[in-house]
């Protein structure tokens, strides 16, 4: 059993303007995201389901080329080998998400 303090997880920057915190386990990988406004995810696909919530803020995320704009409180699901991106619209956002399986490219696991 393992206890984390998410402020102290290491913070990558993988796009200006976005931050990751990631806590990994054997089968699935937690990302805590925080995004300045107007950040950019860039379109991209990986095998590994998604599902993430929005704490705070509002995101424009494109799944399969469906914009939609996800507000906190919103959740969504992204499925394996789906292109998909995300914006960030004018406040600071906070967003967590899981996959599975693991995420080893984040983890270098």
């Amino acid at each position: 059993m393992t206890f984390y303090n998410v402020q102290d997880i290491e913070v990558k920057s993988p796009a200006e303007g976005v931050q990751m915190r990631i806590i990994a386990g054997n089968n699935m990988t937690l990302v805590f995201f925080s995004l300045a406004p107007g950040a950019i995810v860039p379109e991209h696909s990986h095998p590994h389901e998604q599902i993430g919530t929005v704490v705070k803020g509002t995101i424009e995320l494109t799944i399969a080329g469906e914009k939609k704009v996800v507000t906190a409180g919103n959740a969504y699901h992204i499925p394996g080998d789906v292109l998909h991106s995300g914006q960030n619209l004018d406040a600071p956002a906070e967003i967590i998400e899981v996959f599975s399986p693991a995420r080893e490219d984040l983890t270098g696991g």
